[in-house]
């Protein structure tokens, strides 16, 4: 590979890294997993770059070596993996409810078949248009739709994001209007 080339390939790299890092843990549901993923692509992406960079839509080809690469591996995998709740401290604010909502979310979507998880990850996660996610999937329109829509149907359904996201949006009330029953910045009623 030329030095053009070769540096063409880091700026990309570089550039798409925590988009793809992001995709990735969706897909996966474990952080190490994940980057696992975005390196054996982006190694799979170096050796055919040329070939990528004429490509009409780089990201797209790169997204489907790495879509591809996870289907593989879960098609692989043996024995279901177990996600651990455990996070590392964090200074500053307490984020337990953003915590236990995404790894509420996390765990719903990987109970999700792996086509309908990655429908539902391109689709909402990274914001990908039906026909964008129908190229990366290599499925029909008809089959991203009936897949999201399954996908998302399955979601709603889950019991346990949905007491989880109860109880969080039932917190968010009680912080926004307090005892006294009147909004936050509103004036008291005169009588």
């Amino acid at each position: 590979m030329t030095t053009d080339a070769e540096q063409a390939f880091r700026a990309y790299a570089a550039g798409r890294w925590h988009r793809l890092l992001r995709t990735a843990f969706l897909l996966t549901g474990h952080h190490h997993d994940a980057e696992d993923l975005v390196q054996a692509a982006l190694a799979r992406a170096y050796v055919k770059w040329e070939r990528v960079r004429r490509a009409d839509d780089s990201d797209a080809y790169v997204w489907r070596i790495m879509i591809n690469l996870h289907r593989d591996r879960v098609r692989r995998a043996g024995v279901p993996e177990w996600l651990t709740t455990r996070f590392p401290e964090r200074t500053g604010g307490d984020g337990a409810e953003q915590i236990a909502v995404r790894d509420a979310l996390v765990r719903a979507l990987l109970r999700l078949p792996a086509r309908q998880r990655a429908a539902v990850v391109l689709r909402y996660a990274e914001d990908r248009s039906e026909s964008e996610v129908a190229a990366l999937l290599g499925a029909r329109l008809g089959t991203v739709r009936s897949q999201t829509a399954r996908g998302i149907a399955r979601l709603r359904e889950d019991g346990a994001l949905r007491e989880l996201l109860a109880g969080v949006a039932a917190v968010d009330r009680k912080e926004t209007v307090p005892r006294g029953g009147r909004a936050r910045g509103t004036a008291p009623r005169r009588a």
